[in-house]
């Protein structure tokens, strides 16, 4: 079976609500062109002893980037992304994950992302990056949702 690219399931790592292994991070749209969701890091996703893995840190921007588009209706895959950690996250620390849209060139946007303490003080990571705007998927009507992901 073939995913169609474009479209959202349940079973993400990251917002997938239905993955019992993933994050389960629900993104909702903040203004017309970004995405923010709040995550308490976890010790199951530790990387040192105490302190968020950095690829989790990671994808909750990544995740946040393709969210800022989707609520658009412009679903997108990142194409190229630089990150920078600015602190460690410790493990049991609220966060505020967000991300907008920058600038847009026909199917290329460009668009940052951040991790900041959930007051937004802190910031503990940022990313800026290159989305590549893929087809939405086809819209499946008079299916069940099972019948529409196999």
């Amino acid at each position: 079976m073939m995913a169609v690219l474009g479209a959202k399931d349940s079973y993400c790592y990251v917002c997938g609500p239905d993955n019992k292994f993933g994050l389960r991070v629900p993104f909702e749209q903040d203004g017309a062109e970004g995405s923010c969701a709040r995550y308490v890091a976890r010790p199951e996703h530790g990387g040192w002893n105490g302190v968020l893995h950095g690829g989790v840190t990671f994808s909750l921007m990544d995740e946040a980037l393709g969210w800022a588009l989707f609520f658009q209706q412009k679903p997108a895959v990142t194409a190229k992304i630089r990150t920078r950690f600015t602190k460690p996250v410790p493990i049991g620390a609220a966060l505020l994950i967000r991300a907008w849209v920058i600038r847009e060139r026909s199917r290329i946007v460009e668009a940052k992302a951040e991790v900041r303490s959930d007051d937004g003080e802190m910031l503990f990571a940022e990313a800026e990056a290159t989305m590549f705007r893929i087809p939405a998927a086809p819209a499946i009507q008079n299916h069940s949702e099972e019948e529409a992901i196999a």
